[in-house]
């Protein structure tokens, strides 16, 4: 199944079913009217949403109408927690060997930051850079959605509580990254909102290709139009129901809770790519002497995509421009 959100006027959206070819949308409102209504009370939902999803792949029907991204929020526009994993420690690795840093790891422990997530992107929103300055750079990531998880889950019982798995964009600002990371709290300036595709799919939605808790898919990136990498979901080193049992070892995890799994990076480097900025200014550092990719600027246009061995997209693009953040703030009463 999978499920939109579609831009209304208001904070979250409206609830929609999509046609598993991206090409149709059916309004899920009489069965719930957002998607965090939906995950929230999933177990009496799911069937009459799955209903109205085989409905709309299998018949012509009145009430739908064409799938547009462009007219779409993140999958969930809001939430009550956003964790980031980084769960590819090939990525870390290449970093800090550009670095010439060891990294305080802990064996047996996953890296989770707590992030913003009172708002988030939609796939095609223009995203507002305060100032090129910042050095602002893509993450490739997937990402998965969990209903309520009970303190305490093993790994493969916390595997059962994802009920949506989408991808994500997760901007940084690298000329704030360093000095965050020194101050030991947290990231403020270094992370700004994530950028979301347009559906959230259940995890059988992706067949064989989500296994051992893992999305078996490459992520495929342009910038510009330019082939930037295509590295594949299947190498987590930490799989994310390894990722919610650590998470949830003392505490329970709401309905609504977002998990991204960290940068998504392959060993094989040379054939896959990269997913961000940094990881391939590394590897130009370790090979040139000094990285030669400039970060994000205004204009700059950044798509990721994840698709199937049919090259068909599963969640739809994110496909979304650079552009100068305006002057002066935004106001809450423009939100909706």
């Amino acid at each position: 199944m999978k499920l939109a959100t579609l831009k209304d006027g208001s904070r979250d959206g409206r609830l929609v079913v999509v046609s598993r070819d991206l090409r149709q949308a059916l309004s899920a409102g009489s069965i719930a009217p957002t998607m965090q209504f939906a995950i929230e009370h999933w177990s009496w939902v799911r069937k009459p949403l799955e209903s109205l999803y085989d409905a709309l792949n299998t018949q012509v029907s009145a009430q739908a109408f064409p799938f547009e991204p462009l007219h779409v929020m993140a999958p969930l526009p809001r939430t009550h927690q956003f964790v980031d994993a980084s769960a590819f420690l090939n990525h870390g690795e290449i970093l800090s060997r550009a670095m010439n840093v060891a990294p305080k790891l802990t064996p047996g422990v996953p890296v989770l930051v707590q992030r913003q997530s009172d708002e988030f992107w939609g796939p095609c929103d223009d995203y507002p850079l305060r100032t090129e300055a910042d050095n602002a750079d893509l993450e490739g990531e997937f990402a998965v959605i969990l209903d309520d998880t009970p303190s305490g889950c093993t790994p493969s019982e916390a595997e059962k509580f994802v009920r949506l798995v989408t991808v994500l964009n997760d901007m940084s600002m690298r000329a704030h990254v360093l000095r965050e990371l020194q101050m030991g709290f947290g990231f403020f300036h270094a992370k700004t909102a994530p950028v979301f595709a347009p559906v959230a799919v259940t995890p059988d939605e992706l067949g064989s290709a989500w296994q051992r808790g893992r999305v078996h898919l490459d992520l495929h990136i342009t910038r510009n139009g330019e082939w930037f990498g295509e590295p594949n979901g299947a190498e987590m080193d930490w799989s994310f129901g390894e990722l919610i049992a650590y998470l949830a070892y003392n505490r329970n995890l709401r309905a609504g809770t977002i998990l991204g799994s960290g940068t998504v990076s392959n060993r094989d480097w040379q054939k896959a790519g990269s997913a961000c900025l940094a990881e391939k200014r590394a590897l130009e550092q370790i090979a040139f002497g000094e990285p030669r990719s400039a970060f994000l600027g205004y204009g700059d246009r950044v798509r990721l995509e994840a698709l199937d061995r049919q090259k068909l997209s599963i969640f739809g693009a994110i496909d979304h421009t650079i552009v100068a953040a305006p002057i002066g703030p935004k106001r809450v009463a423009d939100l909706g």
